[in-house]
């Protein structure tokens, strides 16, 4: 008996120029997705059409949760299901028989066969070919910049184009030999890790011992000769129909052939059969208060202000622990199989890689917001900027504050992916200067965080935007007259065995008393190897400038070359105004120890990170946090994390995903527009509304 599953899908046709009901017969056995006018049909044997599934690719669009693709013998078929659960399921269903039917080799010739060891190499050489190809693209925008020809232009870009769709290619085939390599170990058989594949003559069979029953709850794909599930309201897996293998036409069909939208013309025209949905997609906001209190800033001071009033401690108000000091947190690469394949089981066959959807167990425990407060792990390294006399020597520690800001983003060997904030979501805390005394007890209560003191550095965060996903973040310290505004934008690409994160946007010093403004810019991230055991690296040039004194910094973040080199290398060159010269040279690790020889002939370490004291930043207890601020936005999942409950987790996490939906499409019903709460947009860049320039220029007046 065929392994089927049926249930109806709306298919976009072009000859009625939209969605029309279709009852959909997925075989199994034969690798074929039939569909008919209504079910009666299909028990009649009327087929409307059918797609060949031997070959196919499925697309997915981050945009419409509903909406999927089928791309084969040259045609592009767009389907259209109820909801996201119900286009995951067929998805997973169509998958398994892709995978089943593609897999399928004539059988090789005897001879030598590579070990593992082999391969690995290979795979890794191909990688490293890959980025340098990726970095070679760049040369193609330069040669259109100072290209005047037409003619010539168009033949550039013809050549860009078809070495962009060879790149994904490229990029797409070594995560398929990845697959397929972790497929053929039997060493991970042994090990259970990969529990629903056993390649049986290069087919996936189900295992003799017990039947492959799905993860999907109304769908269930057995072994032949077994019993089926009882059907579900959506989705049945019904006994009537037996398509044949020999049935199979050589090539899929629709009763139109204009019944299909070629992918890349209907790219190009931008008339996608999509449905309308909330253009702030699927990581919009939650409801400020049930009392719709306005969307701007909120009084955070009265719950703190009364505690204060009691008597009660610094330790009972804030929290300095770091989740990610817990020994769970780091693991082994033995616990780290899990996500290794849990990853390679999201890569779908064809489809574009950017969409992963990375797992919930490989989460941070925490927001990205959190983690952007990292850069004051070293908060007496940023106020010091201040204490110097000397423009060049402000620069100098500008510098060193700078360099000694990544370190502490990252614990333990294996990367970890930080929650992505959710429009409106805040960050707030604040760190205890080491010489601080407890008579520094005025507070600063015009600041961003106002029950701390004058001396303290006080840091918040806001997610102002979704699409793109741009962070804002502030941070000063009264009494040191100082202050940090920057807004980062991250855009990811995949990279092959890497994902890039590059990183746009750029940050602002500013030292107060001498009116001095230095704006830098930032690294782009990579995590490396994220098909076995995930790293992460910077990479990239960046610019330190402040154009009141004139000096300057230029630093370059190397990213580990494929034959030998170091980790984490950094160079740096400080210059003084209008000297092509620099008076200081760095180099060393980001991550370790940097070392700085000046034009005088003086060499010295510029900065040590593992000795560095990390001063840890103290946030407010969950019970004194409101509803949108980070920890206590994602209480449930970190909770669930930290026992180990997945499941708990990733269902808390989609209970936030799906409350942001729905607030997001009644605003867009309502007409209402989005307020940040705390940074407004000026120009290209987003800038906190009170910062401490404008409160002491409107304190002098």
């Amino acid at each position: 008996m065929a392994s089927i599953m049926e249930g109806p899908l709306s298919k976009w046709t072009n000859v009625m120029k939209g969605w029309q009901y279709r009852w959909f017969v997925l075989d199994y056995n034969a690798g074929l997705l039939s569909y008919y006018t209504s079910k009666d049909k299909m028990m009649r044997g009327s087929r409307r059409g059918c797609v060949r599934l031997r070959g196919a690719v499925i697309g997915i669009d981050d945009e419409d949760d509903s909406t999927f693709t089928i791309t084969v013998d040259q045609k592009t078929f767009h389907f259209q299901a109820r909801d996201a659960d119900e286009r995951e399921k067929w998805i997973h269903a169509l998958e398994e028989t892709i995978l089943r039917h593609t897999l399928q080799l004539q059988g090789l010739d005897s001879g030598f066969v590579p070990s593992v060891q082999d391969f690995d190499k290979k795979l890794t050489e191909a990688d490293a070919y890959l980025q340098i190809l990726i970095e070679q693209l760049k040369l193609f925008d330069d040669k259109l910049q100072n290209c005047k020809e037409d003619e010539q232009r168009k033949k550039i870009e013809t050549l860009k184009e078809t070495t962009n769709s060879m790149v994904e290619s490229i990029k797409h085939c070594i995560v398929l030999l990845q697959i397929a390599k972790d497929q053929s170990n039997a060493e991970k058989h042994a090990d259970g890790m990969i529990s629903t594949i056993n390649p049986v003559d290069a087919i996936y069979q189900p295992s003799p011992l017990e039947p492959v029953i799905s993860t999907m709850p109304s769908q269930t794909v057995l072994p032949p000769g077994s019993g089926h599930s009882p059907p579900s309201s959506s989705l049945t897996s019904p006994s009537h129909v037996n398509l044949s293998p020999n049935t199979v036409p050589e090539f899929s069909y629709s009763s139109s052939e204009d019944e299909f939208y070629d992918a890349d013309e209907f790219h190009q025209s931008g008339s996608s059969p999509k449905r309308l949905i909330d253009s702030s997609g699927s990581a919009s906001v939650l409801t400020h208060s049930s009392s719709g209190n306005s969307l701007k800033r909120p009084d955070t001071t009265e719950s703190l202000n009364s505690s204060m009033s009691n008597g009660t401690s610094d330790a009972d108000l804030f929290d300095s622990h770091d989740d990610r000091d817990d020994d769970a947190e780091a693991g082994s690469v033995e616990e780290h199989k899990s996500v290794i394949m849990h990853l390679l089981s999201q890569v779908r066959l064809g489809m574009d890689l950017t969409k992963v959807v990375l797992p919930t167990f490989i989460l941070e425990r925490r927001s990205l917001l959190e983690m952007y407060a990292d850069f004051f792990a070293h908060p007496d390294l940023f106020v010091s900027i201040s204490d110097q006399k000397d423009p060049k020597d402000r620069m100098v520690q500008v510098v060193k504050w700078y360099l000694s800001a990544f370190h502490a983003g990252r614990k333990g060997s294996v990367a970890k992916k930080p929650y992505n904030p959710i429009l409106g979501e805040i960050f707030q805390c604040h760190w205890t200067l080491p010489n601080d005394t407890e008579e520094n007890t005025e507070l600063v209560s015009e600041g961003p965080v106002p029950w701390v003191s004058k001396n303290s550095v006080t840091f918040v965060a806001e997610q102002v935007s979704h699409h793109p996903p741009i962070s804002a973040f502030y941070a000063e310290c009264f009494n040191k007259k100082i202050q940090f505004n920057a807004h980062i934008w991250t855009k990811s690409k995949f990279l092959g065995m890497s994902i890039g994160v590059h990183n746009i946007g750029q940050g602002c010093v500013s030292c107060l008393d001498y009116d001095e403004h230095y704006i830098l810019t930032f690294p782009n991230g990579y995590g490396r190897s994220i098909l076995t055991v995930p790293w992460v690296e910077l990479g990239g040039e960046c610019n330190i400038n402040c154009s009141k004194t004139g000096y300057s910094a230029n630093i370059i973040f190397h990213t580990k070359p494929f034959y030998g080199g170091k980790k984490h290398r950094i160079t740096a060159e400080i210059f003084s105004p209008n000297d092509k010269k620099s008076f200081c040279s760095i180099e060393g690790e980001w991550n370790g120890v940097m070392y700085a020889k000046y034009a005088t002939g003086e060499n010295t370490v510029f900065v040590d990170t593992k000795k560095l004291p990390i001063i840890k930043k103290k946030v407010r207890k969950l019970e004194d946090q409101n509803e949108y601020e980070s920890r206590s936005l994602w209480k449930d999942v970190t909770f669930n994390l930290k026992i180990r409950d997945i499941d708990a987790a990733t269902e808390a996490k989609h209970r936030l995903e799906e409350r942001q939906r729905a607030e997001a499409r009644e605003r867009k019903e309502k007409e209402i527009q989005w307020e940040t709460r705390l940074f407004h947009e000026d120009g290209e860049c987003w800038v906190y509304d009170e910062p401490l320039l404008k409160r002491l220029g409107a304190a002098k007046h």
